[in-house]
């Protein structure tokens, strides 16, 4: 189930309701997981509700769950911009805004190494460390 660009299809159970079945293959296919629900829904109330719930079992007995990335990778991930309504991904201001507080985010972090830096007790450390 692998793409030539490299995405793996995976389950998602921690953003999915039932078994991340519908989380995976939104993610997969890049679109909002609401869509993907509302079309397996549709399908499953619309008469073929034998097929999509074999699919949708058969997918939760053979998809590997996906991996937890770190916590210092999701603090810093990568913002995707969203297109089209479909699309996963975010709008231009709510990019904005996670863009400005990463950006805080790192200006307080150098900041503090800034003031470590300039610090006498630095100085000091570095001129008991050269002896």
């Amino acid at each position: 189930m692998n793409e030539p660009k490299g995405r793996t299809l995976y389950r998602i159970p921690q953003t999915g309701k039932i078994a991340g079945v519908c989380s995976g293959v939104a993610e997969y296919l890049n679109f909002e997981v609401w869509l993907v629900r509302v079309v397996a829904a549709s399908i499953f109330l619309l008469g073929g509700s034998g097929v999509i719930l074999v699919i949708y079992i058969a997918m939760w007995m053979i998809l590997d769950v996906k991996p937890r990335v770190q916590q210092h990778q999701d603090n810093h991930k990568d913002i995707e911009l969203k297109k089209k309504v479909w699309q996963a991904g975010e709008p231009a201001k709510q990019a904005l805004f996670d863009v400005n507080r990463q950006f805080s985010t790192l200006e307080a972090r150098l900041q503090k190494l800034e003031q470590h830096v300039t610090s006498d007790t630095f100085d000091l450390k570095r001129q008991i460390n050269s002896l």
